[in-house]
């Protein structure tokens, strides 16, 4: 069986796709891998957000367990996450309702837990089970664990 156009290139596949749409060729589209390819790409957007929030929160983490250690880094790190998860829910307003999702959570925060654990070499017994902080607090330049 001979490859597809879009398993030999994906990318010429995608140009060849959009230019079928633009020139309203519809029969001629590779409908269900068109709409495959349109779902992923809200699964790309969950997924950086998805990362990004691990690593905030793994930094918050690491800010609240290791308040000796506290550094510049530490800080625009979790700077820099914040500012980009904001302009991601700005860009992308729906990924907001991914937020409060328990499923979401569990897997973000085991991440950041992870992530913590390995960057600080503390035990899992140093960090909480679940996700202790609002999405807003975690957001929110103004806020540090420890510091309120």
């Amino acid at each position: 069986m001979a490859a597809s156009a879009y398993e030999k290139d994906v990318v010429l596949w995608a140009q060849e796709q959009a230019a079928l749409l633009r020139s309203g060729q519809f029969s001629k589209l590779d409908v269900e891998r068109v709409a495959d390819e349109i779902e992923d790409v809200g699964k790309a957007e969950k997924r950086e957000l998805a990362s990004r929030m691990a690593v905030l929160l793994a930094h918050l983490l690491k800010w609240q367990a290791q308040p000796d250690r506290r550094s510049r880094s530490w800080q625009s790190t979790i700077n820099e996450q914040r500012k980009r998860i904001g302009l991601a829910l700005e860009e992308t307003p729906s990924l907001r309702t991914t937020l409060p999702d328990p499923k979401w959570r569990a897997a973000v925060w085991a991440d950041a837990r992870v992530i913590a654990m390995t960057d600080t070499g503390l035990s899992g017994e140093a960090f909480p089970d679940e996700w202790p902080w609002s999405a807003e607090q975690a957001l929110s330049a103004s806020w540090l664990p420890g510091l309120d």
